[in-house]
């Protein structure tokens, strides 16, 4: 176990939002970072457009390759868009919401500087000392100039960096391992049903009213964060196609409310109210937790079980198709947008056989469970970097 290093201030090993240093010609091409672009799961950002120096030397943040960006504006900041720079070309630019930090090459490594600032901590201690109003608030330029960060010498900070970015890359496969078995999914309902905007297998067409018992709006019952009384769900609380019980909120519930709001297996929650990139996000309740009711702005759509296979049903509404086919159509306000009942109860689509759902479903439960054994191996990778993130820079490593 090594001692631990000596603090610094950052501003004393690393320039703040520095100039580009050189004014290339108008039409020379650079790299530009949308704050898109920088994914909170990865250490490295990679421009993924170019663009003319004469078209963002003004309004834009310059970078180099090597620095390290900070989103510095809320949520963005908190959710962990962080990350050292990669640009394919001799300048970068990106979003106004960056604050860039660029290391003394003689006194520290880039790839340590940022495995440093996307600890946890650091993000909260941020979040802490953000200004500005509420949906505006900010990281000054402060907060990381007097951020306290050891300094151990530059041999060992490339050791420290390259452990970690060892273990970064082993979440990472776990990461793309899961996104392939998504993608696996889709593909064994295209193969098994068709495009359902092209119906080319030419199942017999239907409303999809008339796959569902009833469709039913949530309830507006006060919510409240102690856990007391019956869990009922939110728009956060559904998330890939799952419910996730750890982001329900409470509810005191009555008989009559339990009677006219409470969730069956087999029931799908639609989202009905909420931005236009996020309507029509889709849940399916196979019974956990064993009681939940559900919430505002969430509808509840019981399928007919004798013609409709739930799980085929959910995969049909996250299908982009079907979702695009409601984003069309929905009613849009500032940051918003709804469906009402008639929307969805009118959408035209097709129905495969209920023997061929079943089978999907069949194929989609071992899919699921593959599912379950990378997410396991995921949250243990999670563990291990958390463990040796905290152990680097306390100088445990």
């Amino acid at each position: 176990m090594s001692n631990p290093a000596p603090l610094v201030r950052l501003q004393d090993v690393a320039d703040l939002n520095p100039a580009l240093g050189a004014i290339p010609p108008g039409d020379e091409v650079v790299s530009f970072l949308p704050m898109s672009a920088v994914e909170a799961d990865s250490v490295d950002a990679v421009d993924v457009e170019t663009r003319r120096f004469g078209d963002v030397g003004k309004g834009y943040t310059p970078f180099l390759s090597g620095d390290v960006l900070v989103a510095k504006i809320t949520p963005c900041f908190e959710n962990g868009k962080i990350a050292l720079a990669k640009p394919t070309r001799r300048f970068g630019f990106g979003s106004t919401e960056f604050h860039v930090v660029r290391a003394h090459r003689d006194r520290l490594d880039a790839r340590y500087l940022a495995h440093f600032m996307r600890q946890p901590r650091i993000r909260l201690e941020g979040e802490r000392k953000m200004t500005g109003s509420a949906g505006q608030r900010r990281v000054p330029e402060h907060f990381l100039s007097t951020l306290a960060i050891p300094l151990p010498p530059l041999p060992e900070q490339r050791r420290i960096a390259d452990i970690l970015d060892k273990a970064d890359a082993l979440r990472a496969k776990r990461r793309t391992a899961l996104a392939q078995l998504d993608t696996l999914t889709q593909s064994i309902f295209l193969d098994m049903f068709g495009d359902p905007a092209t119906n080319p297998k030419g199942w017999p067409n239907i409303a999809l009213g008339d796959a569902l018992i009833a469709i039913r709006n949530g309830t507006n019952a006060e919510q409240q964060e102690d856990p007391a009384g019956w869990p009922i769900t939110r728009i956060e609380t559904i998330a890939a196609g799952t419910i996730n019980p750890d982001r329900v909120r409470w509810v005191s519930a009555d008989p009559s409310l339990v009677e006219n709001f409470q969730l069956a297996p087999g029931d799908i929650l639609f989202s009905h109210i909420n931005s236009v990139d996020h309507i029509a996000k889709t849940a399916l309740y196979s019974g956990t937790p064993t009681r939940l009711i559900h919430g505002i702005n969430l509808l509840r759509l019981r399928p007919r079980l004798e013609c409709v296979e739930p799980v085929w049903l959910l995969h049909l509404l996250k299908h982009e198709a079907v979702r695009t086919h409601f984003r069309t159509r929905c009613k849009r306000a500032v940051n918003q947008a709804s469906l009402n009942q008639t929307d969805i109860k009118s959408l035209s689509t097709y129905l495969p056989p209920l023997s061929l759902q079943r089978a999907f479903a069949n194929r989609i439960t071992a899919v699921d469970n593959l599912k379950l054994v990378q997410s396991g191996s995921l949250t243990a990778h999670e563990c291990l970097f958390a463990t040796l993130q905290h152990r680097a820079f306390q100088g445990e490593l």
